[in-house]
């Protein structure tokens, strides 16, 4: 029998079975393939989530050097189109920039085509961020990780190690989240077999949105705005009583604090120069936390993973626009495993709706 009673963002439907992660809302716990995510950052890195997610579901994704290797080769081959993304660049964002790259790659590469998008995004993100500012790209060195050539192809020189650390655990931290929009988005695509670029490039148009992946650059500018600690209050009160949405806190899924930001405050712990900016920005997190407690009681509203990623960005200095392109970087890999577990053994995605129209006369 349909069923006919609207759950309108599917909380609580489950759509599939996944080996690939556990969001688990009420402990606040984040599982990507049997390990938990403190444990995957500071063993694995950037590409050894990647291979442990393709494992067993795609090729050349047996292992992290496996991954190192083929990622470093995708960079170099899409290092190849970038005087056409760069023919069209001057006027996008950053994550219009992706988009357009991965548009140029092409169905019929021989390389793996979940190796081709992964190493081509970190590539067309920096020559697209260079270009903005006038600069020339700068080509790929397949010898390295994807943070420490990420930041050498931006900056045109090797960041010191560990900022080139900071980003590579930041990579691993938002590698993969469950059956969030665009994750949710590239499994429909790959349902109807459309392959893996496609799937990707889905993806990232749902990333698009300003209520997923949009929100780590405002809070730049929230905390830009506050500006001092005897302004914090002043700022806050504004603010809720405007009914602003106060970006960085409450999260769809955890109903505690997101084990992400935890693993993000503490990489901003870590690096030089940042002690001032931490300090003001975990002054203002304490008092948004207790001001939402006091006015919004039971809708436990907690820091979500994009507070301190903006934090950890800013201190690589990241421009606030490239933000959710760089997100979309990391992401990609997530995407292309639930690509592949989808086509493996999923149906075409087709949900039911109820017809509220007219009906004839």
């Amino acid at each position: 029998m349909l069923q006919t009673r609207v759950n309108e963002g599917l909380d609580g439907v489950v759509v599939a079975d996944t080996a690939m992660s556990m969001v688990d809302g009420e402990e606040g716990r984040l599982v990507i393939r049997g390990f938990e995510l403190p444990e995957l950052v500071s063993r694995f890195g950037f590409e050894g989530a990647a291979a442990l997610l393709w494992d067993g579901l795609l090729p050349e994704a047996r292992d992290k050097a496996m991954v190192l290797a083929g990622l470093g080769r995708a960079r170099v081959h899409a290092f190849r189109l970038v005087p056409g993304l760069l023919a069209v660049a001057g006027t996008l964002d950053p994550v219009e920039a992706l988009r357009a790259g991965i548009a140029l790659l092409s169905e019929s590469e021989a390389m793996p085509h979940h190796i081709l998008v992964c190493g081509a995004m970190p590539v067309f993100l920096a020559a697209a961020l260079r270009h903005k500012r006038g600069l020339l790209p700068i080509a790929p060195d397949p010898a390295l990780n994807t943070a420490q050539d990420l930041l050498r192809m931006m900056r045109g020189e090797r960041a010191a190690p560990d900022f080139e650390a900071a980003l590579d655990a930041y990579l691993t931290t938002v590698i993969d989240h469950g059956f969030n929009a665009s994750t949710f988005t590239s499994r429909v695509i790959a349902s109807t077999r459309a392959g893996t670029l496609w799937g990707v490039l889905g993806a990232l148009c749902a990333l698009r949105g300003p209520l997923h992946g949009g929100a780590p650059g405002p809070i730049i500018d929230m905390l830009d705005e506050i500006g001092t600690l005897d302004n914090i209050d002043r700022w806050l009160d504004r603010e809720l009583e405007a009914g602003t949405r106060l970006m960085g806190f409450g999260h769809r899924i955890y109903k505690v604090r997101d084990p992400r930001a935890d693993i993000l405050k503490a990489v901003v712990a870590g690096l030089p120069q940042t002690a001032g900016r931490l300090a003001f920005a975990g002054a203002v997190e304490k008092r948004i936390l207790d001001l939402l407690a006091e006015r919004k009681p039971g809708q436990r509203l907690h820091t979500n993973v994009e507070f301190y990623t903006a934090l950890l960005l800013e201190a690589l200095s990241m421009p606030r626009d490239s933000f959710t392109a760089l997100f979309a970087v990391s992401r990609a890999a997530g995407w292309c495993a639930h690509i592949a577990e989808q086509e493996k053994g999923g149906r075409i995605i087709r949900p039911q709706s109820n017809y509220v129209g007219p009906m004839p006369t």
